[in-house]
């Protein structure tokens, strides 16, 4: 059921709405951006809601874009899956995009949402006009789990252990970033760009506003995506026949570059970007250039 266009205090209108698939299961998402805007699918990180986005709102309306952004699976407004996998997630992407009446659109994934927006491109050609890739999660090496921040670093142990173990982490991790700590407070060892970004008050206040949502339902929507993705992906990057850009920073500590390089040399067509001396966090700098080279290969 959609509802009418609102706006946020500073002005950026939205549209909620639930679209119910076809096992019954609910998904949320919101429409960021005026109704005339071009269409661009956009996937979100590990863990975040569809309220994410970037708080300078100036670059969406310069690019004269359209979000849609949704709920996976236990996330805000959406159904848990338990034992989901990557590729029935994006399957149910597809579904809701397509229940807006929207039959080719471009998309992007971020962090944790990189490899749905892949999964997406793989199973529904038809579908992805172009797709990007920025600072996407990938399957790790032992040696590369020395180069996470302390708590990517903790998860992959405890996921390494399976599901319950896991859970139980990041049930402690959720009180954290639910309390005084926040995401700046549970990630302060990460790259100092990455926290000069986390300190931006504007994006403080989006982010805990994203991360109260995102995390309402608990702990177990996120565990079933991260042990989804600890391990080989359900689906194969190399039959995508779309075009992919990928960005990537050298100082990621959340998402090693030697990681990304391995799926990037599986992609038929791919532009790797590569930021120097930056973290995790870039694209929120980077967001005009990223969607802009997005919208010329739609």
């Amino acid at each position: 059921m959609k509802t009418a266009i609102q706006h946020t205090g500073d002005g950026v209108a939205y549209e909620d709405g639930i679209t119910t698939l076809a096992d019954g299961r609910e998904m949320a998402w919101r429409w960021w951006g005026e109704p005339e805007g071009t269409p661009l699918l956009r996937i979100q990180g590990t863990p975040a809601s569809r309220l994410y986005r970037n708080p300078d709102s100036s670059v969406q309306q310069a690019l004269g874009v359209r979000y849609l952004m949704i709920d996976r699976p236990g996330y805000g407004g959406s159904t848990r899956k338990p034992g989901r996998g990557i590729a029935d997630v994006a399957d149910d992407l597809a579904a809701v995009v397509r229940a807006h009446g929207v039959e080719r659109i471009p998309a992007m994934g971020t962090s944790g949402g990189g490899p749905h927006v892949l999964a997406l491109a793989a199973r529904h050609p038809d579908l992805v006009a172009a797709a990007t890739v920025v600072v996407g999660g990938t399957p790790l090496e032992p040696d590369e789990v020395n180069q996470l921040v302390g708590v990517n670093a903790q998860g992959y142990a405890a996921a390494e252990k399976g599901w319950q173990e896991l859970f139980d982490l990041l049930v402690q991790i959720r009180e954290r970033l639910l309390g005084a700590e926040g995401m700046a407070g549970v990630l302060k060892d990460a790259p100092e760009t990455d926290r000069k970004l986390m300190a931006d008050p504007a994006w403080q206040r989006i982010e805990r506003e994203n991360l109260a949502e995102t995390l309402k339902q608990g702990a177990e929507g996120w565990t079933d995506e991260s042990f989804a993705m600890h391990g080989d992906w359900d689906f194969d990057p190399s039959v995508i026949a779309t075009s992919v850009a990928w960005w990537h920073g050298d100082d990621d500590k959340n998402a090693p570059l030697s990681a990304a390089r391995r799926v990037v040399a599986q992609l038929p067509k791919v532009d790797f970007r590569i930021w120097h001396d930056e973290g995790h966090f870039a694209s929120l700098v980077h967001d005009r250039e990223i969607v802009s080279e997005l919208l010329s290969r739609a």
